[in-house]
């Protein structure tokens, strides 16, 4: 990203989560109080780089609580290849419509966002809307250079062969097709918010600013974005807002897709 200086992004910051989080269980927004109630409407939660799933359980079960149906995406640690977790992914999505009936609203944390991104450029059919919560959109590498190291350490394990992490071959052909979703035009008829912090330690809050999104200001930390009233806040109104959603029907099944198998 033009103009970057990694090292004036506040990874001190990041110390500050659990003044967030103790914040978040004294603040009304936890409780529910005075907040719209959904309709049981699937609500799919990807974890960021290097979480999973249950870095996102304070959230699942406030959602829980205000009337949606928190989905989990099933990750013990976002460190797969991202073709692989979208395809992992892509039928996680069309299993939740199906047994839902309704489509689903994808919140992303970090890199879980720019997932949530992908999907939905890839399948609008089946995603009422996005959420993204810190996620890095314009620049998947505007973040700290400590936070660099994890990635080349994770995609050197990755290169020895070791499954379930990415490695450096994403960088090329593998993960193509990824990177254009991340990056290319965004469905219209899917609402995209797009929740960024001046103060967030991990990324740059300029690689949140996606074009195609709307965008809220919040303040909060990287990590504390999961549980910053302030973010709950957020994201309880995205969700409840369908003053300009299209009325869209659940699309019937469709087959799988055949794959060429070398002889």
């Amino acid at each position: 990203m033009a103009g970057l200086d990694p090292l004036r992004i506040p990874i001190w910051r990041e110390g500050l989560v659990g003044l967030e989080r103790a914040a978040l269980a004294r603040d009304p927004v936890w409780r529910g109080d005075d907040l719209p109630q959904g309709n049981a409407q699937p609500v799919l939660l990807i974890p960021g780089f290097l979480a999973g799933d249950v870095s996102l359980t304070p959230m699942a079960s406030w959602l829980k609580r205000i009337g949606y149906r928190p989905c989990r995406a099933q990750m013990r640690a976002n460190v797969d290849c991202t073709s692989r977790t979208l395809d992992r992914l892509e039928t996680l999505l069309e299993r939740y419509v199906n047994f839902h009936g309704q489509l689903v609203t994808i919140i992303g944390q970090s890199r879980g966002g720019a997932m949530a991104r992908m999907l939905a450029v890839r399948r609008p059919e089946l995603v009422d809307g996005i959420i993204t919560l810190g996620s890095p959109l314009t620049d998947e590498f505007a973040v700290h250079p400590w936070v660099r190291l994890h990635v080349y350490a994770v995609a050197a394990i990755g290169s020895l062969g070791i499954q379930g992490f990415f490695s450096h071959g994403c960088r090329g052909d593998c993960c193509a097709d990824a990177r254009r979703d991340l990056t290319g035009p965004f469905p219209d008829n899917v609402r995209f918010t797009s929740v960024f912090s001046r103060t967030d330690g991990i990324v740059d809050w300029r690689a949140c600013l996606d074009p195609a999104a709307r965008l809220v200001e919040v303040s909060s930390t990287h990590v504390g974005m999961s549980v910053n009233p302030a973010v709950f806040d957020v994201v309880a109104g995205a969700l409840a807002d369908r003053s300009e959603a299209v009325e869209r029907r659940v699309p019937e099944p469709r087959a799988p897709r055949r794959r060429l198998v070398a002889a």
